[in-house]
């Protein structure tokens, strides 16, 4: 596995457990993160496209998938900037940017990792 299909390989997995989370137990990571409690189904929902986005990841890191990995770079850091923005404009959290800080580095690896392989 090359180094760029290892961390989206890498991401992926951080998407399984975070979906996994959201799915089963929303309550226990909203709180975690001084977040409020709800029974509201959109957390699980989110926890759901959350898992089928690993899914993705998973193939495209097997397959070795470079277009599909050269897309993720750019929008992951759009999940950094969403989030960001979010949180200036006071429609979300400042702990949300934890998660943005996520996809911020993860994009960088990749990047990095293909900008390398690329090179040799």
């Amino acid at each position: 596995m090359s180094p760029a299909a290892k961390s989206i390989f890498v991401f992926a997995a951080y998407l399984l457990m975070l979906g996994a989370v959201l799915v089963l137990l929303p309550n226990v990571l909203l709180s975690l993160f001084g977040l409020p409690k709800t029974d509201e189904v959109w957390v699980r929902v989110v926890g759901m496209l959350v898992l089928l986005l690993s899914y993705y990841y998973q193939g495209a890191a097997r397959e070795e998938s470079t277009t599909f990995m050269r897309r993720t770079v750019n929008a992951r850091l759009s999940v950094f900037v969403f989030f960001l923005v979010f949180v200036i404009l006071k429609l979300a959290p400042p702990v949300m940017i934890v998660f943005g800080v996520v996809d911020l580095l993860a994009a960088t690896w990749t990047a990095l990792a293909l900008r390398a392989g690329s090179a040799s």
